[in-house]
């Protein structure tokens, strides 16, 4: 178990993540919380032109992040819907 990342979420991701539907909440969290144990799931792509920016898509939502491996964190920038995340 000695290959697992810390997993930090940023106030302005806590404060998005506050905002959503409680039934949202109940798939997102637990998919941030997973990333300790495996940072690039399937369903994960690499955002283009940046070094280490990656998002995870769950329905309408994403989770944009950041992974740094020799430090192994993971830092969850951003939470939200689709029409929203990127601006």
């Amino acid at each position: 178990m000695a290959n697992l990342y810390k997993v930090f979420v940023g106030k302005s991701a806590a404060k998005e993540l506050k905002k959503l539907p409680i039934k949202t909440n109940n798939v997102l969290i637990p998919l941030i919380q997973n990333l300790s144990g495996n940072p690039r799931p399937s369903n994960c792509k690499k955002l283009s032109g940046t070094s280490n920016k990656y998002r995870i898509r769950s329905g309408n939502y994403r989770i944009v992040n950041s992974i740094d491996d020799e430090i192994r964190i993971v830092d969850i920038r951003s939470v939200g819907h689709r029409k929203d995340i990127y601006r």
